[in-house]
């Protein structure tokens, strides 16, 4: 059985995804901008890999997909999901490790931005620093855990979406 049978649309459900996106970045702001919190450079492409997967969410929310639409939104969750998801593990990797393997304190990210092209801010992003290193817990977990968690759940509803079988479903492209 398909736990999201539950929705009674794929529609529903890829909103659902969509809202769920959109919650995680109000908290993300709220956790910088209320907490003081921070993000590191790694925590920036985290972000950007929530906001793509709700993208995602939100086209098949409004595509309302059948079957093999539902394969292609599976897909592209799989690429902005995997993607977060790896950037989550490196995340977590560069957490574990002690504070004098990583390289020292560079330029913040906003400046990087404005600085240097595209693909050096993602390279040095992905390299760490000593910013990434620092662990905060939300209900005893470090932050990337819990995107990591995210991710992967993100991905396996959306290949689940595939079969989903509601009663009384509404006509969907792409059937």
């Amino acid at each position: 059985m398909n736990p999201l049978n539950v929705f009674p649309s794929r529609r529903s459900a890829y909103f659902t995804g969509f809202l769920i996106c959109a919650a995680l970045i109000a908290y993300a702001l709220y956790l910088q901008y209320v907490q003081m919190l921070e993000p590191c450079p790694m925590c920036w492409f985290q972000r950007v890999a929530v906001v793509a997967l709700g993208l995602v969410f939100l086209i098949g929310a409004v595509m309302n997909p059948g079957r093999p639409g539902a394969k292609v939104m599976a897909w592209l969750a799989l690429l902005t999901g995997g993607a977060g998801a790896v950037l989550a593990a490196r995340h977590l990797y560069i957490q574990s490790l002690p504070a004098d393997a990583l390289p020292s304190c560079g330029m913040g990210i906003t400046y990087m931005l404005e600085s240097l092209p595209f693909l050096d801010v993602f390279a040095r992003a992905l390299k760490g620093s000593v910013e990434c290193n620092k662990i905060d817990l939300i209900l005893g977990l470090p932050i990337p855990a819990w995107t990591l968690i995210f991710f992967v759940v993100a991905v396996i509803a959306a290949f689940s979406l595939i079969n989903h079988r509601a009663s009384g479903q509404p006509k969907a492209l792409f059937r």
